[in-house]
């Protein structure tokens, strides 16, 4: 199965740094967070990798692409952790690359996948700035997939001070975590938030989406017809939403915790998890 890592964009919030080294590229323990990335990704089954550049990105793809020198190098001095470490890369999946031309937001990354994705049922998409805690969500959205045969977005509770911030999901629950969804609105203010239902019809806490998408290739259909808005941006909430409307959308909620990386305060949270465990 493909997948599909959106790692484009300035990383403005880690500026000065994110001027010569990808946030994607920052450490967490002795690997940067794109490998976490991919190999929740090929955990899940889904092997085969498209990662969306911009240019001065090219640290990611020196990073995952073999040097055999250095593995010749560290066998001949007898680094053989350090060169099991470096093998280990090779079998993370097949990745592959492409740029996105302009930074026009995450619907317009996306966008950049159609020709990788061709007629494939499913695709995922994992936020390359996000390390999951607790596990992923990725099986939970396949096992709903094969169930209902609808793309998802994974959710998880979302303080309501933050809520405008996210895209937030609107819903009924069809069984325990996953929910029929009714509404997808990127950045609402609080008071106009979509909300879940639980089965008895009971209103839980806003939630917002995760960092892990499940999409059908008419997901490209619907960003090819949604216009750009604030800053000359694609929001790919805008296309989810006409997707849903096309045939229908499910939320997955899941008991672990998205750790945000793109700002400075949460690599540092996600580093003393990732420290902890």
């Amino acid at each position: 199965m493909k997948a599909v890592l959106p790692a484009a964009g300035f990383g403005t919030r880690f500026l000065p740094l994110a001027k010569a080294i990808p946030k994607e590229m920052l450490p967490l323990g002795d690997k940067p967070v794109i490998h976490y990335v991919v190999a929740e990704a090929v955990a899940a089954g889904f092997d085969d990798i498209l990662i969306i550049l911009s240019r001065g990105k090219e640290a990611i793809p020196t990073y995952f692409t073999p040097n055999p020198d250095l593995e010749r190098h560290l066998e001949q001095i007898g680094k053989t952790r350090e060169l099991a470490a470096l093998r280990e890369l090779s079998r993370l999946g097949r990745i592959h690359y492409t740029y996105q031309p302009a930074m026009r937001g995450l619907g317009d990354a996306v966008r950049q996948a159609k020709e990788f994705v061709g007629n494939d049922p499913v695709f995922a998409v994992l936020l390359a700035d996000t390390v999951m805690h607790g596990g992923s969500p990725l099986p939970a959205m396949l096992a709903a997939w094969r169930q209902h045969a609808q793309p998802s977005v994974a959710l998880e509770p979302c303080p309501a001070e933050k809520v405008s911030r996210y895209g937030v999901a609107g819903g009924r629950q069809l069984e325990p975590d996953v929910f029929a969804l009714a509404q997808l609105v990127e950045k609402p203010k609080p008071e106009v938030a979509p909300r879940l239902l639980d089965a008895a019809g009971a209103t839980l806490p806003y939630h917002a989406f995760a960092a892990r998408y499940l999409f059908t290739p008419e997901i490209f259909d619907c960003l090819d017809t949604t216009a750009a808005g604030y800053g000359g941006e694609v929001q790919v909430t805008d296309a989810m939403e006409q997707l849903r409307t096309r045939r229908g959308f499910l939320g997955v909620r899941w008991p672990g915790r998205r750790l945000d990386i793109g700002h400075p305060a949460g690599l540092i949270e996600a580093a003393r998890l990732l420290g902890e465990a």
